[in-house]
């Protein structure tokens, strides 16, 4: 289970800067708190959204993205991996 923190958002969102994937916040109309543009590796963020929904929104997005673990340092390929075997609960 993800703690709603700070921390937790900034973890999150570092584990997608290390995979190529850019994190901006904008103000949108999104059914949920993030979108995902395709083939660009951008991921917008409801800039409106609680700590609560962006930690939310950007956990389910990557959750389901494949990551290059070649990329990523031993802790962010265990925090994916914790992402990818929780149901989240916030």
């Amino acid at each position: 289970m993800l703690t709603v923190t700070n921390h937790t958002l900034e973890k999150l969102e570092m584990l997608l800067k290390t995979s190529g994937y850019r994190v901006r916040y904008e103000k949108g109309n999104f059914k949920t708190g993030a979108c995902l543009l395709l083939n660009s590796k951008v991921i917008v963020v409801n800039k409106f959204s609680g700590l609560e929904s962006k930690i939310l929104a950007i956990s389910e997005l990557a959750r389901d993205l494949e990551m290059d673990y070649n990329l990523l340092d031993e802790k962010q390929i265990a925090f994916h991996q914790q992402l990818k075997q929780t149901t989240l609960e916030l």
